[in-house]
This record gives structure tokens, C-alpha cells and sequence, in this order.
């Protein structure tokens, strides 16, 4: 019976890819199938509920952190910090240096906003414009541009994915943030110089496009808009309460709307709720987005996951795939054990916040230290989710850049990260110490 049951929720999933459909059907439809099976081991409704609610109450902290994360991403669009941030940073850009500058400046913006999806349809657009103009291939482009988006993603403090592993895992997520960069840096250095490398090996033509004039036509691009996110920077560095740092990057942001950018006060509501809508279509096409309706569809997805926890947990429907794996963490060590199911769940989950869910619930046991169960699930789930072809968590910052599947294998920070520390998990283990 576990073997059907879980068949039909990955015939769903599949459906869901086939015929382009919404991951949250398929999400929905598994619900189903778990609580029919649990009532078939003899589960009332009412405890199945139950189950169902225990899973979401571990992760309604951060239901709340997206709701911040919706309207400060909205008013960071309005205030003209993102694109200050982008005119700014851009000016780095050499032709020679295209490549590595496209991976760093999508870290840069991914680690200030913490989303993978907005960096790819903002900077990871403008870096594919630019490429476009220079003649680079776009292969190598959505390469680096997604290497970037998901830099940040795992590692800023606003990120969802982060948050969402601290708060599985009952870690704090500035310690976690520590814990990355150092587990980070040499991968990082391999991408880099990869990228310079090929950078260097190829010619490049064209000129930059004018942002300063793409931008300037409906906002006031002064320092002062770059406040909500020096605000957040220097928060975050401080340790501050991540809720705590967003509502004041919120409140921040505020001001810099009304007084500098002159945007309306009886606007600010749909704003925070619907998001920032420009009435240029050129800005319009890099700017558009964010809001608490932004947000609502991952919201949905992490609360149907993590009602999948409860009823796991109770009925014992992955207990067998739970002992293989515990089996293989004793064998090989709790890093290889779990990125092998992060592969697994990847493919089946479709999407990053399952396969995060999923791998905790499997692989979490291997592991007794919360802060290494954390950064193993940084190391493996957060960024083996995106290379998977039909998951959402890469497919969709490609299509933002509009660059082939192919640029998967160009994607050299998320390919070395898993690698690395593969390497340096059975070093460890071999060592005495």
C-alpha cells in the first residue's frame, strides 16, 4: 500500500509537468492520497488532521516571514532600491570579465533580496540583455546567472530557503549563514575562476545598454533609494531578529516612496498587496512584481509540504525508505546518505521547498547535531533542487533569461558545492579527529 500511494503522488506530479500545470495540484492531490492512506492504517479524520496541523505549526513562523518578504520586496521596487542597486553594480561589468561579473552581480542581488525568481527576472534579465548585445552564448549565460540567484537564495538572510531550513531544523540562521560561507568558499573560488577562464577564452562585442535611461524614466536614481537595503545589511550583520530587520527595511522604505520617488500615499495598500506595476513596459518587463499576492502560491506550497510531515510521521508511510537510508548513512557517512536523497526528492518534488521537506524528513535521523543537519540541507536540497531539468527551482530563472535546459550543466557553483563537500565529508570521516 505505501508503494501504491506514493506512486499515484509521483503519477501526479508527473501529470503536473507533462501538461504544464501548477505544482500545488499535484501538492493537493498528495494530501489526499496520504490521508487516505492514513485511513487505512486506521486513522480517524480528526487525527489526521491533527497530523496535518502539527506539520504546519513548525513552519508558521515563516507564513509570517513571507508575508514581510511580499511587501518588502514590493517597496523596494517602488523606493527605486533595486534599480539603484542594478545601475550601480552594472557599471562593473568588463566584456573580457562578462561571465563572472554576470555570476557575482546575481549574487550580490540575490543575497540582498533573498529570492532566486526576483534576482533572475531583474538582474539575471539585464545580464542576459547584455549578453545578448556582446554576443555571448546564452548557454553560458542562464549558467551563471543561475549559479548567482542561487547564492543568495541559500545564504541571505531573507531568503525562504534559508529560513525555512532554520526553522525545521530549530537553528539560528545568522550561525547557519557562518556555517555556509565557510562550507561556500571554495567552491565559490572554482566557479569564479571557471567563469573568468572562459570569459578570457572567448571574444566579446556589443555595448552596455543605457539603465541609467531605461531606469530614469520613472525613478529618481539617487544613493538614498539604497537605503532599505543598507538597512537590512547592516541588521543582518548585527544579528538582529530576521522579522525584526525586515519590518524595519519595510518602515525604511517608506519615506524613500513618498519623499524621494513621489509615489502615492493612497497607493501604498495595493502596493504591499499586489505588488509594483510600472507604466513604462520597458521597466514594466525588469521591475514588475512582489507583494503579499507574490507570495501566496509558495506559501501554499511549504503549508501542504509540511502537512505531509505530520502524517509521515504518525503512519510510518516512509519508515522503509527511511531505513534504507539510515542504512546508507552508517555505511558511507550522514552527508552522502542525504545527498542522495536530496536527488531523489528533487526529482520526485519537482520544486525546492518539497525536496528541502522531504530530505529533512528522511535523511534528518543520520544526522544528531541540528547546526551540521542544517547546513547539509543548505549543501544539498537548497542547491540540487534547481539542476534537476523539470523541477520549477531552476526552469523558471532559465526562463526568466530565456536560456536552454542546457545551461544546467554550465550552472558550476550549484555542480561543485555537492561535490566538494562530498569530498570533504569522507575526509572527515577518515580523519582521526
Amino acid at each position: 500500500m505505501e508503494l501504491l500511494t506514493l506512486s499515484l503522488f509521483c503519477l501526479g506530479l508527473l501529470a503536473c509537468i507533462l501538461f504544464d500545470l501548477s505544482i500545488l495540484y499535484a501538492l493537493a492531490a498528495g494530501l489526499v492520497f496520504f490521508l487516505l492512506y492514513g485511513r487505512w492504517k486506521g486513522f480517524s479524520w480528526r487525527e489526521l488532521g491533527r497530523m496535518c496541523l502539527s506539520g504546519i505549526k513548525t513552519v508558521r513562523n515563516i507564513l509570517i516571514t513571507f508575508l514581510l518578504i511580499g511587501m518588502l520586496t514590493a517597496l523596494w521596487r517602488a523606493a527605486g532600491t533595486v534599480p539603484v542597486i542594478v545601475c550601480y553594480t552594472t557599471q562593473l561589468i568588463r566584456p573580457a570579465l562578462f561571465l563572472v561579473m554576470a555570476f557575482l552581480l546575481n549574487c550580490l542581488v540575490s543575497v540582498l533580496t533573498g529570492t532566486a525568481f526576483g534576482t533572475a527576472a531583474t538582474m539575471g534579465v539585464i545580464c542576459a540583455t547584455i549578453a545578448a548585445t556582446m554576443g555571448v552564448d546564452p548557454i553560458l549565460v542562464g549558467g551563471a546567472v543561475l549559479s548567482g540567484v542561487f547564492f543568495g537564495d541559500r545564504c541571505s538572510p531573507v531568503s525562504t530557503s534559508a529560513l525555512l531550513v532554520s526553522e525545521l531544523t530549530g537553528t539560528n540562521i545568522f550561525q547557519n549563514i557562518k556555517a555556509m560561507i565557510r562550507t561556500a568558499a571554495v567552491p565559490f573560488a572554482l566557479t569564479c575562476a571557471i567563469y573568468t577562464a572562459i570569459g578570457l577564452c572567448t571574444r566579446h562585442d556589443g555595448q552596455l545598454p543605457d539603465l541609467y535611461a531605461l531606469f530614469g524614466q520613472s525613478f529618481r536614481l539617487h544613493w538614498a533609494a539604497l537605503l532599505p537595503a543598507v538597512v537590512i545589511l547592516v541588521l543582518s550583520l548585527m544579528q538582529v531578529n530576521v522579522k525584526l530587520a525586515m519590518g524595519l527595511s519595510i518602515l525604511s522604505a517608506l519615506p524613500v516612496c513618498l519623499l524621494l520617488q513621489h509615489f502615492p500615499a493612497a497607493d501604498l495598500p495595493a502596493l504591499l498587496l499586489t505588488g509594483y506595476r510600472d507604466a513604462h513596459p520597458e521597466v514594466a518587463a525588469l521591475l514588475n512584481g512582489g507583494g503579499i499576492v507574490s507570495m501566496l502560491k509558495v506559501g501554499a506550497i511549504v503549508c501542504l509540504s509540511s502537512s505531509y510531515s505530520g502524517i509521515f510521521q504518525k503512519t510510518g508511510l516512509l519508515s522503509g525508505a527511511q531505513r534504507v537510508i539510515l542504512t546508507l548513512a552508517q555505511r558511507t557517512n550522514s552527508y552522502t546518505a542525504m545527498l542522495l536523497t536530496s536527488v531523489v526528492t528533487s526529482m520526485v518534488g519537482c520544486n525546492q521547498t518539497l525536496s528541502i521537506m522531504l530530505t529533512h524528513q528522511l535523511s534528518g535521523p543520520a544526522e544528531e547535531d541540528p547546526q551540521r543537519l542544517a547546513i547539509q540541507l543548505e549543501d544539498t536540497a537548497v542547491v540540487v533542487a534547481p539542476l534537476v531539468p523539470w523541477s520549477i527551482a531552476g526552469a523558471v530563472p532559465l526562463a526568466s533569461v530565456d536560456a536552454p535546459t542546457s545551461s544546467l550543466l554550465f550552472s558550476f557553483f550549484l555542480i561543485l558545492l555537492p561535490l566538494w563537500r562530498l569530498l570533504t565529508s569522507f575526509h572527515r570521516k577518515k580523519s582521526p579527529t
